[in-house]
């Protein structure tokens, strides 16, 4: 009895999670090639053209970058390929743009959940946006220097395509939904095995080490994890309860959110990533690395930083904290 509640309650999630991904991605969508037919994309590629130029990407992606940073990876998803064909693009330009977005996405929601648990929106949000330029662009230039991933992208999985009527059009749009809830179902239930087996456990046990490299203590340690492997919302969520019982020092919080925001939700966001066609040395071993060297810089900067400052500027104390000062 038990576990059927539990399967029906993670259904009812699941379900909740893919209605609101309906109701953002389809508007989106549509109004994204309705644009691209009337010549608007090309009309506002040019302001995005020195952002992308510098990552070695098309102009045209910058609207799916900023679609990726303002709704989230699932919302920029269906538009890739719409404006800019599949056969355009190199496994390099896939992976590049796959780590931009890894590191910055639905920043008002998942933003706004570290703001609550402590670290400034701007701070933290800027270097989101910031680690993740600069990642991609770290990136590009070692792809382009070696020649690796030079080859034409071969995505598993194409959400859709420019197509020749909105007939056609929305019958790939209706594709792409059905298996957008195939992927969200599939990872919804691949995580939830790992939790009930126990080995998200052992994940986060043996990731601990390298949390230290970062600067990031015990005591923040296990919360970050758990952003890492779940998401923002799992991680930051729990830190804000600490944060609120003063359990766990700000600049510790500080760290362990900025630690999540350059990399979090590594199992579901990366797989859907890889189907797009992005290598998963560039978008998970790479990412992973960067986090760890980025999180451990700011640390040793942290460490110079008087309290005043660091309050005044990027972290709010909560009144338990302030009135343990």
């Amino acid at each position: 009895m038990l576990l059927l509640m539990s399967a029906l309650r993670k259904a009812r999630e699941t379900l909740e999670i893919y209605w609101v991904l309906v109701k953002v991605t389809i508007p989106i969508a549509i109004l994204t090639e309705l644009l691209s037919r009337m010549g608007a994309i090309e009309m506002v590629a040019p302001v995005f053209a020195p952002v992308m130029h510098l990552v070695g990407l098309p102009p045209e992606l910058g609207l799916a970058w900023l679609t990726a940073m303002l709704v989230g990876i699932w919302g920029a998803v269906p538009l890739i390929f719409t404006l800019v064909p599949a056969s355009s693009l190199s496994e390099a330009n896939i992976t590049v743009f796959s780590a931009l977005i890894l590191f910055a996405h639905g920043l008002p929601v998942e933003q706004k959940i570290i703001q609550k648990a402590g670290p400034g929106m701007i701070a933290t949000t800027v270097l989101r946006i910031a680690g993740g330029l600069f990642y991609a662009f770290l990136l590009h230039h070692v792809l382009t220097a070696t020649g690796w991933l030079s080859a034409p992208a071969s995505p598993a999985w194409i959400p859709i395509s420019s197509t020749p009527d909105w007939a056609e059009y929305l019958r790939g749009l209706g594709e792409t939904m059905i298996w957008m809830f195939v992927i969200l179902v599939v990872l919804s239930w691949g995580l939830e095995i790992l939790k009930v087996t126990g080995v998200l456990e052992l994940l986060m046990k043996a990731l601990s080490p390298v949390l230290r490299l970062a600067g990031i203590g015990t005591e923040a340690g296990h919360l970050t994890a758990v952003g890492l492997f779940l998401g923002i919302s799992y991680g930051a969520g729990l830190l804000i309860r600490e944060a609120q019982s003063g359990a766990i020092s700000p600049r510790q919080i500080f760290l362990s959110c900025v630690f999540m925001g350059f990399a979090h939700s590594v199992i579901e966001d990366t797989l859907v990533v890889i189907s797009l066609g992005a290598n998963v040395h560039g978008v998970l071993a790479g990412r992973l690395a960067f986090a760890v060297a980025a999180t451990a810089a700011i640390a040793a900067l942290l460490r110079h930083l008087s309290d005043k400052t660091f309050f005044a500027q990027i972290f709010r104390l909560s009144p338990i904290n302030a009135a343990g000062r």
